[in-house]
Parts: structure tokens; C-alpha cells; sequence
């Protein structure tokens, strides 16, 4: 069982990162063979990721929602995601053409992804009486005291409208 921080913690980076939101959608239920192996193909690149440091990956996260799966990744750095994704050697590539030539766009099932490039500073976050997660696992899991204390002064280099 994870280990649970008491109290207030937050994450801290003095470096920009990359989170990467990639998650399938299964658009037909009944459609077993075709999603379940888009479903396999992840947790292989996750582990290909995790085994290579040097590839950039931080942390991942995998939450199921009602028909499909996501997955939160932090990563170094754009180019480190960019430079996995066309990496002939590694697994996405053969995973991604696999994809296309087993569903293309016939709608069994759906891909998507989200990439944010965040700034020193520019976001916030906090955890009370968790385990080390998210963003926490990816950087810096610091307790919430004194400047930390509240969201305001976590997020002092964000511009704000």
C-alpha cells in the first residue's frame, strides 16, 4: 500500500514541463477485439518509458471513465514526447500504425490527446493526507507551508485576466 502524507503537500518544478492527457474511447461496446488491443498497446509503452528514463517520461497516471481510459503523463519536455512518438525503435510507432490499419476510421473506437507545455510557476496544486501523486510523483512532493500555504501564492508566476 502507498505510503500516505499527512497534512498539506504540494508539487514544485523549477523547470517547465509537459503534461500529456492521451486517453481511447470505445464507441462500440460489442466490438471486443478491436478495442481491447488499442487498450493493450499503452501499458507496453508505459513501461518501455519507465524501464528508459533518459526518454523523458516524469510520471504517468491511468484513470478509467464510462467508456474508456485515460492516461495523465508528465514529461520533461515537448521534444522528449515528440522524439518517443517518432522513435522507429520504440513502441508507439508500430502501435499507432497497428491502429490505423485494424480501426483507421471505421468508429469502433476513438484516440485522443491533449499537450501542455506549463511554465515555472504557472500552475498549482495540492494534496491533503494523499499518497505521492500526479504532479507530486512527476516533481517535487513539498509540504503546503508557509508561502505554499494557499492557492494565491502557489500560482505567483501565472498571469492572470
Amino acid at each position: 500500500m502507498a505510503t500516505v502524507f499527512p497534512g498539506r503537500y504540494t508539487a514544485q518544478s523549477e523547470e517547465p514541463f509537459v503534461i500529456f492527457l492521451i486517453g481511447m474511447r470505445i464507441n462500440r461496446l460489442l466490438a471486443v477485439p478491436g478495442w481491447f488491443r488499442v487498450a493493450a498497446a499503452m501499458p507496453q509503452m508505459i513501461a518501455e518509458l519507465k524501464r528508459t528514463p533518459e526518454l523523458g517520461l516524469l510520471h504517468a497516471e491511468f484513470f478509467l471513465y464510462w467508456r474508456g481510459v485515460c492516461v495523465v503523463q508528465y514529461w520533461r519536455s515537448f521534444e522528449h514526447l515528440h522524439a518517443y512518438a517518432h522513435a522507429r525503435d520504440a513502441k508507439h510507432l508500430p502501435a499507432w500504425a497497428e491502429f490505423n490499419r485494424r480501426i483507421g476510421g471505421n468508429g469502433r473506437v476513438g484516440i485522443w490527446h491533449e499537450t501542455y507545455v506549463v511554465k515555472p510557476g504557472a500552475y498549482e496544486a495540492v494534496y491533503a493526507n494523499m499518497p505521492r501523486f500526479g504532479l507530486a510523483r512527476a516533481t517535487e512532493h513539498t509540504p503546503a507551508v508557509g508561502r505554499l500555504e494557499m492557492a494565491r501564492s502557489r500560482m505567483a508566476g501565472a498571469q492572470t485576466r
